[in-house]
Order: structure tokens, then C-alpha cells, then sequence
């Protein structure tokens, strides 16, 4: 499945983004004024520059006693943003946020302009219903091929069910 595929892909609203000479305490005013926990950092033609979050803005400014109406959000930024294109599979994102611990990913176009960004949340909500569904498919492709195999694991475990039934009659 593709990033795009996904019905939050498609329902998301413009990702909250800055400067990277925006000031602290203006980003976190439209950070909060959105409740958004990141804002990502993107140059004039929307490319994407780096990413600030509520922990960033927790280490990097109130930890370390910056003030936030002269700290730049270059200054704290995080600038090692992964980025994914609409049409990248779902699947191997979701495992790289999770072995690499980031939580957010934006998604830019073939010119590398911010598109959307998609969190972990929004791919976890892979549903139920959708990986029941692709555990029937892939059940039925590996048993419509393989069927011999079990019918033979079938004939053993019902030969090993009389034979233990004997032997509990023959011992009882």
C-alpha cells in the first residue's frame, strides 16, 4: 500500500510551517493556536529545510534558558528530516519510524516541495480490517498453490489424534 492510498493521506490539512529565521515564541504562538506538536522549516520554494517539535522546543530552549523572542528556529531545529514521496510504500515507512524513533514524516513532491506530513498515528490506524484482509489474501494465494502441503500436515495430525486415542484406550 502506498502513502497515498491512505484516507488520512487525503484528508490532511496544509502542514503548519516557518522560516527558519521565525523566532521561537511566534512559532510556538501557531504552534499552539493550531495545537500542533511540530512545525516544519521550509526555504521559499517549500522544500524542506528541517522540522522544531515540543521537545525540541523543551531542550533546546527552555532547558537550556534561551529566550525565546531572540532564539531562531534554525538554532533549534532539527535538520536530519527523513522524507517520503506520496507514492512510497506505507509498510517500509511505518517500520523506519519505528526502528529510527521518529514520529513524523513529511511528504514532498517529485521537486521536493512539502506536500503533507504524516505521523505515526496516522499510519498505525492501518485498521483490523485491513490487515485481516491482507492475512486472507496472502492465506489464499499460499494455500491455493500449496494445498498438497496441507493436506499432508492435515493426514499427519489426524493420524497422530487416532493414534494417541488408542493408546489412551489401550492404557485406560
Amino acid at each position: 500500500m502506498r502513502i497515498m492510498d491512505r484516507a488520512e493521506f487525503r484528508s490532511k490539512p496544509k502542514p503548519l510551517t516557518c522560516r527558519a529565521d521565525s523566532n521561537v515564541r511566534e512559532t510556538v504562538k501557531r504552534m499552539s493556536e493550531k495545537n500542533y506538536g511540530a512545525v516544519v522549516v521550509v526555504d521559499d520554494g517549500e522544500s524542506v529545510l528541517g522540522m522544531v517539535t515540543e521537545r525540541d522546543i523543551m531542550r533546546r530552549v527552555v532547558d537550556e534558558g534561551r529566550n525565546p523572542d531572540t532564539t531562531q528556529i534554525s538554532e533549534i531545529m532539527t535538520t536530519d528530516v527523513r522524507v517520503a514521496k506520496a507514492d512510497d510504500d506505507l509498510i517500509d515507512w511505518l517500520r523506519m519510524m519505528s526502528n529510527e524513533r521518529f514520529r513524523r514524516l513529511p511528504i514532498v513532491d517529485e521537486n521536493g516541495k512539502l506536500v503533507s506530513i504524516m505521523t505515526q498515528g496516522d499510519f498505525v490506524s492501518y485498521t483490523w480490517p485491513d490487515l485481516i484482509n491482507q492475512a486472507m489474501t496472502l492465506t489464499r494465494s499460499t494455500v491455493r498453490g500449496n494445498y498438497q502441503i496441507f493436506v499432508i500436515l492435515g493426514a499427519v495430525l489426524l493420524y497422530t489424534v487416532v493414534v494417541v486415542g488408542a493408546l489412551i484406550a489401550a492404557l485406560g
